[in-house]
């Protein structure tokens, strides 16, 4: 193992900024060339806009003579380069300037390079080279980064610190995984010390401890740790730290290292997904086409290995991949494997988007993180899988189009693409093509069907029946089950069926037809209604079916079960799991649910097919409207449409809606695509209302794609049927998303037309739900009296039809526009008033809305301890259900109580919490404005720099978002904190440090 030295760095950032050339080290730069020399640093090598260094050097308020200040201040640098003798050129490049220079001449560039380095030591198992490593990139850190470099550029400070801690956290796992808990046990106790809140740092001392014989103070570690984040954040530890604490006091052996366990010790923190299906049991033959497959997935990773695995229908690919996939996995990518079902055979594949987004999640992407571009998930995904050892396998491969943006950068991952096509088009893959079964194996795999002592009885029939199939995997399968579901029948009786078919060996021998020929002959099998009852199921585009659909499709809720069981025994339908109440659920394989649609086409009338599917999709919105009811405590909030229910039997309903939003969460996906099948199928009041029905969920979870997927083909359906009031509710429902987005303008062009056709159809509780949604959004962009007036006269019409919530909702605005202008009382009254309304219909998660709002007036009237304790309440209750949107405004409040309560420390941890979940849920304008809370909390810790920089950052967003109210208070709290600063009175100074 070899590190690049240190000696050769010319550019020090990780500590006081220093220039070191071959000649002497620079002296330090005044401020503004300091400024701008850090900034083109950290952009090493790429173009920094002039206008950004203007803003980093003067901020809003630039001179008139800004841009010819900048020009001498890069001047001067060149000139200080050449004296002391610089290996390193500052080009002039539109728009502004590119500081080129080797990256391993700058010091954090350096840091980066050996941490990944370190990361890839870990995965390989070599501990020592990564805890050497890990030193080497900490002993470049000379102070806090960036020092002297201005309050514009401390956000890239705190980012740098945060790399440093997780470095350090890394390096201390190694360093315990090789048995020096020992020589750490000092340096842990200091940097707990440091940042008594970061529990990995808090859980290390605790093993060190422990391992060096010290477990009562293992244990004290743990009890000083829990008091404090009782104390300060009003929580317990994590889960993670309370098992290590039962550990160490059972004395489990878990914590006991010896050699053969540091490897897996050291990477416990590592997400690896492990999504392959189950390998086939019974896998016969292809042992070349494995080897060659295997040879070229297991070779030197010099490039990225793609498979590309090649035939026709039911010739096996996807079993091929599975069972390759099984064998490289542990020892070739032990990092993880990804897989995920193409759908290249359905009327509509999978998207590079969707199937990015699940793969995010698997690698421990949150839903309410996930970019909303395919591009940006696509550069998210490579750069989660840089530098690890994963396999992805995509299965059924509609084209290289399909295909591109899903494929890792990583020359360390590898690839397995399942297609029909010849994927030719993917650069570097590996061309395997699956021809089907030689005669020994395909009676091979007969034997482990039917018997080998049946198989051996009749030893003529036996090539007869491979012959007939052409060896096509999929068709001995089927052959073999009808077999084995029927004992009595010798198997000749089948020979002599095969051979009165029609073209049959052709068929076989050519293509799709072999796939429909094969599946006939259990399908003739089966009794009448088992067949229709497979028909029909084909028609439902869904993940997999709940057992209640297959009453509904038949409208019989007495024998839908068993027929559908003999699907299952003729293995033309899958279980592939349980729902709680323990009924199973089902899954065609894709050929088969093809050949099934057919049949149906040909069987079933239109109107039949059509009304089997509004049945299955009133199913999924009775369901939905309940778990609203439960939520909600009624159908409040929500309006619904003529379609058709059909109502699962109350028994189920009560079993599967015990916790609501859990169920909601379960079904997004078929929920979602009952929405879409319905809109194409022309189901309009069907379609609307169950898309509006999930708001419910998209809300709470911040499932903005699916929120806005499913409304969208929602309102293609409306409008194709003229459906005014589906479009207006939907139209409402848009607004709020986009409000949710803060897309302003768009949010505005949602809701005028919606209220609009409202106000048109005289529909007094849809007008009162726009005109919320107005309120809100007038509220928004700082126009407080029109929203005032908007509010009250939604509050009549939610008043006239009797919605409870909904005038819970709008009191509690109307309550917030009380606190803003000073009416602290009446604020209060207020929210008291829609808190006796929600009570009386038990709506838990809209009464946690009202007490949040209670809170800020409690903090209004100064009653700092009453409020805390309520909001400590509020975020237990929003934390318990999921609702993180609810979460990041508890937290927010809480810090504010804490500030005023003088407990600064604990404030600015709630705070910087709720920056977090916020940013985590894509609400900007959340984050923003607890920005202006925090920045005025830091400059009275007389950090009035890292002020200043935090609130620039917020006015950046209120400028994107275009609010100009919340700009110019932002612009208020800045001038407010820069006059903290110890700088503001000497404005433009050209001093040192």
């Amino acid at each position: 193992m070899s590190l690049a030295p240190d000696d050769g760095l010319i550019f020090r950032l990780l500590g006081m900024i220093e220039v070191i050339g071959s000649k002497e080290q620079m002296p330090t730069p005044p401020r503004r060339q300091r400024t701008v020399l850090t900034a083109l640093l950290l952009e090493a090598n790429r173009v920094v806009g002039m206008e950004q260094l203007i803003y980093l050097v003067w901020e809003h308020s630039p001179p008139s003579t800004a841009r010819a200040q900048i020009q001498i201040c890069v001047s001067a640098l060149r000139r200080e380069f050449t004296r002391a003798g610089v290996d390193a050129q500052i080009e002039t490049r539109q728009p502004g300037y590119l500081l080129r220079v080797a990256a391993d001449k700058i010091d954090i560039s350096l840091f980066e390079r050996r941490v990944a380095a370190a990361d890839l030591a870990v995965r390989q198992g070599r501990l020592e080279d990564a805890a050497t490593i890990l030193r080497a990139a900490l002993s470049l850190w000379r102070g806090p980064a960036l020092n002297g470099a201005g309050a514009t550029l401390q956000s890239k400070a705190i980012r740098l610190e945060e790399k440093r801690l997780a470095a350090l956290e890394n390096c201390v796992e190694a360093e315990l995984s090789l048995g020096r808990h020992h020589a750490l046990i000092g340096e842990l106790h200091s940097v707990v010390t440091e940042n008594p809140l970061r529990e990995r740092l808090r859980g290390q001392l605790m093993v060190a401890l422990y391992r060096a014989g010290r477990q009562p103070e293992a244990l004290e570690v743990y009890r000083a740790g829990r008091d404090l984040f009782i104390e300060r954040l009003g929580l317990e530890p994590s889960d993670q730290l309370r098992r290590l604490e039962r550990a160490i006091l059972t004395d489990d052996e878990v914590l006991r290292l010896d050699h053969e366990d540091r490897a897996q010790v050291a990477a416990h923190n590592v997400v690896s997904p492990h999504q392959l299906p189950a390998a086939t049991s019974d896998f016969i033959g292809r042992q070349e086409v494995v080897a060659r497959v295997q040879d070229v997935l297991s070779g030197d990773h010099m490039t990225m290995h793609v498979v590309n695995i090649s035939g026709k229908a039911g010739i096996g690919k996807s079993a091929l991949a599975v069972h390759v996939a099984h064998r490289v996995a542990a020892e070739t990518y032990p990092d993880g494997q990804l897989y995920c079902d193409l759908r290249g055979t359905h009327a509509q594949p999978a998207t590079p988007a969707e199937v990015l987004g699940r793969f995010l999640s698997a690698l421990g992407v949150m839903g309410s993180s996930l970019p909303d571009g395919v591009d940006e998930r696509a550069d998210m995904y490579r750069s989660m899988l840089a530098h690890r050892r994963v396999l992805v396998v995509l299965d059924d491969a509609a084209s290289e189009s399909q295909v591109h943006q899903l494929l890792p950068g990583s020359p360390s991952c590898g690839v397995i693409v399942t297609s029909r096509a010849r994927l030719t088009g993917l650069a570097g893959s590996h061309l395997v093509e699956v021809d089907c079964m030689n005669s020994d194996d395909s009676r091979e795999l007969l034997g482990r069907i039917i018997g080998r002592q049946r198989l051996e009885s009749e030893p003529v029939a036996v090539p007869a029946l491979i012959d007939a199939v052409g060896g096509l995997p999929l068709a001995l399968r089927i052959i073999g089950a009808r077999l084995a579901a029927r004992p009595h029948w010798p198997l000749a009786s089948l020979v002599g069926r095969l051979s009165d078919e029609r073209h049959r060996l052709d068929e076989l021998a050519h293509g799709d037809m072999v796939v429909r020929a094969s599946l006939s002959l259990t399908y003739d099998g089966l009794a009448p209604e088992a067949r229709r009852m497979m028909r029909l199921m084909s028609l439902l585009e869904a993940e997999n079916l709940p057992s209640w659909t297959a009453s509904a499709l038949t409208n019989d809720d007495h024998r839908s079960f068993d027929l559908v069981e003999r699907l299952v025994d003729a293995q033309l339908v899958d279980v592939v799991g349980t729902d709680i109440t323990g009924l199973p659920r089902y899954r065609f394989h894709d050929l088969i649910r093809l050949y099934a649609k057919e049949q149906a086409a040909a069987h079933e009338t239109l109107d039949t097919q059509l009304t089997s599917v509004e049945r299955v999709v009133g199913g999924w919105l009775a369901m939905a409207e309940q778990a609203h009811r439960r939520l909600y405590g009624g159908d409040f909030t929500l309006l619904h449409g003529h379609g058709k229910r059909w109502q699962p039997p109350a028994q189920h309903l009560d079993q599967v809606l015990q916790d609501p939003m859990s169920w909601l969460e379960s079904e997004h996906q078929n929920l979602c695509a009952a929405v879409l099948q319905a809109a194409d199928a022309g189901l309009d009041e069907l379609c609307w209302d169950l898309a509006i029905t999930l708001v419910t969920l998209f809300e709470s979870r911040s499932r903005f794609d699916d929120w806005q997927q499913t409304h969208e083909r929602a309102l293609e359906a409306v409008r194709r049927a003229g459906n005014k009031r589906g479009t207006a509710a939907l139209l409402c429902s848009l607004g709020s998303l986009h409000h949710s987005q803060r897309r302003m303008d768009a949010t505005r062009a949602a809701l005028v037309p919606a209220l609009d056709l409202f106000t048109e159809l005289d529909d007094t509780h849809g007008m009162a739900l726009a005109r919320r949604n107005l309120g809100l959004l007038e509220y928004t962009e700082g126009r407080p009296e029109v929203a005032q007036r908007i509010f009250e006269q939604s509050l009549s019409g939610f008043e006239q039809v009797g919605d409870v919530i909904g005038r819970a909702h709008v009191v509690s605005h109307l309550a917030q526009l009380s606190l803003d202008r000073g009416e602290n009382e009446l604020a209060a009254d207020q929210l008291r008033d829609a808190l006796g309304m929600c009570r009386e219909i038990s709506s838990p998660r809209v009464e946690a809305q009202l007490l949040y709002r209670l809170g800020g007036a409690m903090l209004a009237q100064g009653r700092y301890e009453q409020a805390r304790q309520l909001l400590t309440s509020v975020l237990t209750m929003v934390q318990r259900s999921g609702d993180t949107v609810g979460e990041s405004y508890a937290l927010h409040s809480l810090g504010l109580i804490h500030s005023r309560m003088r407990m600064v420390e604990e404030a600015s941890d709630l705070l910087w919490r709720a920056i977090r979940l916020c940013e985590e849920n894509v609400d900007r304008l959340g984050a923003a404005r607890v920005q202006l809370d925090l920045a005025q909390l830091v400059a009275q810790r007389g950090e009035a720099f890292h002020a200043i920089a935090i609130v620039e950052q917020a006015i950046a967003t209120f400028q994107e978002l275009r609010l100009a109210s919340w700009e110019s208070k932002a612009l208020a709290v800045l001038e407010k904190v820069a006059a903290q600063s110890p700088l503001s009175a000497a404005a433009t100074s050209n001093g040192g440090f």
